[in-house]
């Protein structure tokens, strides 16, 4: 069994909107897999493998980026951009869930290249992990050829994500049935919504969500372009749709969304992400930069918006990632208020509209970023006093 404890630190936020931060000063994790939260002298933290010192620090599960767009290793065409997924677990980003493979060069509409995309993209990233990072990939493009014996084709294949809004739909309400099929064999459907992004892509209304009914709308604050805002309030009040905000989309309809969603009683299903690599370029630091602006600007604290990057993603999507407690993924970003900021912790520093310094990010209990490259160094820099062998011992990412 190979150990990890992170020890000294000042808060534990664990991702959970019922219970935001957690008592102790210690995380221990073993063989991957979050063990105990705590006290460190109860746990027994200090006799880990490996040993990183908080310094008074933070630290936050594993940041999930709900929407991303992945083609194949780590190059992204849109762009024409390497090393970009290495680059955001830089901004600590453990996690990232594909919202369809649909800036592959010549991507493929038939009924045949659309499955074999999604089969194809799935078992790439199953297993390439750059950085460590977890990139479920592999999310189909619903196409009016695809019927619902290739759901079971898929479904049988490990396919479990979908895509809707790019597929060559004369009205996107005729989508209904693969959307329908998508969800009866297991995949979780994400639907782009509001106005065009990209050739290929259609305007979808309130209506037509209404009617499609997928799990999440994706981007519903636009991407780029937001839905209306009484629109937005029927999602909220008349669905049970996970409302998806992102920073590639509209901060005005954001904030809205945000007090909407407080109003009837639904932050559960809010989550954020930020549909990037896109048009509006490649962010590392999207994700943190979005819970910063809702915590600086919306009605929301920063211990809830952290909830809604991690454990409202996780719970959408049904991974094991995303929260600080035993039994959970060992996912961790030890972080505080950055260098220069006039507030001396990372939730006064957010509200402050501060992007939180990392320090170090661990995968999977595997020490993975030590001092990011894309933010500025916390105040309190978490250091590693003792290395085991094995995988923490690994030469991390610079």
């Amino acid at each position: 069994m190979t150990t990890l404890a992170v020890i000294n630190l000042g808060l534990i936020l664990t991702g959970d909107l019922a219970l935001p931060t957690a008592q102790g000063d210690c995380v221990l994790v073993e063989d991957g897999i979050i063990s105990a939260v705590g006290d460190g002298a109860q746990i027994g933290g200090a006799g880990a493998d490996t040993v990183i010192d908080a310094a008074g620090g933070a630290v936050m599960p594993g940041l999930i980026d709900s929407h991303f767009h992945v083609v194949f290793g780590d190059y992204q065409p849109r762009q024409k951009v390497v090393d970009f997924i290495d680059s955001y677990v830089h901004g600590g980003v453990t996690s990232m869930i594909s919202a369809g493979e649909i800036h592959t060069p010549g991507r493929p509409r038939d009924k045949a290249g659309v499955k074999a995309l999604a089969i194809a993209a799935q078992r790439s990233y199953a297993a390439f992990h750059p950085t460590g990072a977890k990139v479920h990939a592999g999310a189909v493009v619903l196409e009016p050829t695809l019927d619902e014996a290739d759901f079971a084709e898929m479904e049988a294949a490990g396919v479990w994500l979908a895509k809707y809004g790019f597929g060559d739909y004369r009205d996107p309400m005729d989508g209904e049935p693969q959307v329908r099929w998508a969800k009866e064999h297991g995949m979780v459907v994400m639907c782009h919504s509001g106005g065009t992004s990209i050739p290929g892509s259609k305007a979808i209304s309130t209506e037509h969500l209404m009617h499609l009914r997928p799990n999440v709308c994706g981007h519903v604050n636009g991407g780029p372009t937001a839905l209306e805002d009484e629109g937005v309030r029927r999602l909220v009040a008349e669905t049970d749709m996970i409302m998806q905000l992102v920073q590639a989309g509209n901060l005005r309809s954001s904030l809205l969304i945000l007090d909407l969603a407080q109003e009837y009683g639904a932050m559960e299903r809010v989550v954020a992400a930020s549909d990037t690599p896109t048009g509006t370029g490649v962010i590392p630091l999207a994700v943190a930069k979005t819970i910063t602006e809702f915590s600086s600007l919306g009605s929301v604290s920063p211990e809830t918006a952290v909830c809604l990057a991690t454990g409202n993603n996780a719970n959408a999507w049904g991974l094991n990632s995303g929260f600080i407690a035993p039994g959970r993924e060992g996912d961790l970003v030890l972080c505080d208020a950055p260098g220069g900021s006039t507030r001396n912790d990372v939730l006064s520093a957010m509200q402050n509209g501060d992007i939180p310094g990392v320090g170090i990010v661990v995968i999977d209990g595997e020490i993975r970023v030590e001092r990011s490259r894309n933010t500025p160094p916390p105040q309190r820099m978490p250091q590693v006093v003792r290395r085991g062998t094995g995988p923490q011992g690994s030469t991390p990412s610079h």
